[in-house]
C-alpha cells in the first residue's frame, strides 16, 4: 500500500523523525499548539532541532491534491484523516508525585481514534513502562473507532531515540528499534524505518520487549550518573577532585565514562518512574533504580550547599549576597527547559537569602518564566555587564559560555564553581 504518515506531536521528537519521514513520504505533522504550527510552516524551528533549509527544503504549502513527499504541518484532525500510518510522539512526564502522567498519551491516541480506519498502523514513540501501548493505548482506540485490534487496525513501537541539541548524532544516524503487534505488521513498521534510518533498525520480538529496552536505557545511564555523583560526595569530603579520579580510572578499557552533574530533563529524568511503578503493581518494589533517583533529585540542593561552603570559605556574608548561574536548559547547546534540575540549585541558594540572576542564550524568558517562575537574562553578553557576584555557578555547559570572561563578573572575593567540570579556569567543581 501506498504509506501516508501523520506524526502526532511535533516537538524535540516528532519534527526531526516528520522532516525525515519527508524526504520519502507525504507527511502530516499535527500538533495542538497552533503557535508551533505556525513557525514550522514558516520554515522556523525554535528548538533548533531542525535547521531552516533543511526544514524548508521538505515543506509544502497546502493539502490540495496529490503529493508524493514533503510535509506540511496543520492544527486541524481533518487534515490527517487521510493517513494509514500515525506516528506519535508526544511527551509522557510524570505529576508533581513522580507518577507518570500518560495524558498527553491518551489524549493523542483518542485524536486517532477519531480518524482510524481499517488497515490503519499507529506506531508509538513515546518513552513508556512495558504494556502501555497494548494496556493503555489500544482499548482508547478501539472505543473511539468503534475498530478490532489486531484485525481492523493494528500498532507498533519504535522508542525514541532522538538526543536533543546533537548535531553530530541525528535521528538517521541513531540505530531505530521497532516492533508490531503482528509478525508482518513488526516487518512492516520495521521496513519503513529502515527505509529512511540509515544506520539500520532492530526488530524487536515484541511491543513490550520494545518498551522496556527503551525506559532501561534512559534508567541505566540514571543509575550510572547516581553512583559517580555518589563517589562525588564521598571525594568531596576526603578533599579529592573527583574529576581527576575519574580521568585516571578512565585509562582502563572497560571504565564507563560518567560524569557527576544535574540530570534532568524528559528522558533520563523522568523514566526511571515510569519502570518503577510498573514494577510496583507486579509487587516488586525497585531499590536501585528509586535510590539512583533520590540521589539525583538531591543534587540541585546539594550544589547550592557547596556553593555557600564555598561563600562561607572566604569570608562573605551570606544573606543578600549576588550569585550568577549560567544556564537553565536540561542540557548544554539546547533550549529545552523541561525538567531542567538547574532550578533546584536556584530555589535553594534562595532559601539562603541570595540574590540569584540566571543567564541563558538558548532558553526562553517566556517559557521559563511560565514554568519556573522566574526571570532570566538572556541575549547577548552586555545583560551581564558591570555586575559583581559573589560567585557563578556553571551549571550548563552551553558553547556560548565558552567565549565569557567569567572572571570580569566577580567581586575580589568571588569564585567560580563549575558543576559540569568542563572549565579550565575554575576555583571549585563538582
Amino acid at each position: 500500500m501506498e504509506i501516508k504518515i501523520a506524526v502526532i506531536g511535533l516537538g524535540y521528537v516528532g519534527l526531526p523523525l516528520a522532516q525525515l519521514f519527508a524526504t520519502k513520504y507525504p507527511v502530516v505533522g499535527f500538533d495542538i499548539n497552533s503557535n508551533r504550527v505556525e513557525e514550522l510552516q514558516n520554515g522556523e524551528d525554535s528548538t533548533l532541532e531542525v535547521d531552516s533549509d533543511t526544514l524548508k527544503s521538505v515543506l509544502i504549502n497546502n493539502l490540495s491534491g496529490q503529493f508524493t513527499k514533503g510535509l506540511f504541518c496543520t492544527t486541524s484532525v481533518d487534515d490527517v484523516k487521510d493517513c494509514n500510518l500515525y506516528v506519535v510522539t508526544v511527551p509522557t512526564p510524570v505529576d508533581k508525585n513522580n507518577h507518570p502522567d500518560l495524558t498527553p498519551l491518551i489524549k493523542a491516541s483518542e485524536t486517532i481514534g477519531s480518524v482510524l480506519k481499517k488497515g490503519d498502523i499507529v506506531v508509538y514513540e513515546s518513552t513508556v513502562y512495558p504494556g502501555a501501548t497494548e494496556e493503555d493505548c489500544v482499548p482508547i482506540l478501539e472505543k473511539k473507532s468503534g475498530l478490532k485490534f489486531n484485525k481492523d487496525f493494528f500498532v507498533g513501537y519504535s522508542p525514541e531515540r532522538i538526543n536533543p541539541g546533537d548535531k553530530e548524532r541525528t535521528v538517521e544516524k541513531i540505530v531505530k528499534v521497532t516492533a508490531g503487534s503482528t509478525k508482518e505488521i513488526g516487518e512492516k513498521v520495521d521496513a519503513i524505518y529502515k527505509s529512511v534510518i540509515t544506520a539500520g533498525t532492530y526488530l524487536a520480538t515484541s511491543i513490550k520487549v520494545a518498551e522496556a529496552a527503551k525506559v532501561i536505557e534512559n534508567s541505566q545511564r540514571d543509575i550510572n550518573i547516581a553512583f559517580v555523583n555518589e563517589l562525588a560526595k564521598i571525594f568531596n569530603r576526603m578533599g579529592i577532585d573527583t574529576q581527576d579520579v575519574l580521568a585516571a580510572a578512565a585509562t582502563k578499557w572497560n571504565f564507563l565514562p560518567f560524569k557527576p552533574g544535574l540530570v534532568g530533563g524528559h528522558c533520563i529524568g523522568v523514566d526511571p518512574y515510569y519502570l518503577a511503578q510498573k514494577a510496583q503493581e507486579y509487587g516488586y518494589h525497585p531499590e536501585i533504580i528509586l535510590a539512583g533517583r533520590r540521589m539525583n533529585d538531591g543534587m540541585g540542593e546539594y550544589v547550592a550547599k557547596q556553593v555557600i561552603k564555598g561563600m562561607i570559605k572566604r569570608n562573605q556574608n551570606i544573606k543578600g549576597s549576588n550569585v550568577l548561574v549560567l544556564g537553565i536548559t536540561f542540557k548544554e547547546n539546547c533550549p529545552d527547559i523541561r525538567n531542567s534540575k538547574v532550578i533546584d540549585v536556584v530555589n535553594a541558594l534562595k532559601d539562603y537569602d541570595v540574590n540569584v540572576d540566571v543567564y541563558d542564550p538558548l532558553a526562553s524568558s517566556e517559557e521559563t518564566k511560565h514554568e519556573y517562575g522566574i526571570d532570566i537574562l538572556n541575549g547577548d553578553t552586555t545583560t551581564l555587564k558591570n555586575q559583581a557576584y559573589n560567585a557563578v555557578v556553571l551549571a550548563v555547559a552551553h558553547n556560548d559560555f565558552k567565549t565569557i570572561n567569567i572572571r570580569q563578573l566577580l567581586k575580589k572575593d568571588g569564585f567560580v564553581y563549575d558543576v559540569k567540570g568542563v572549565l579550565e579556569n575554575y576555583d571549585e567543581r563538582l
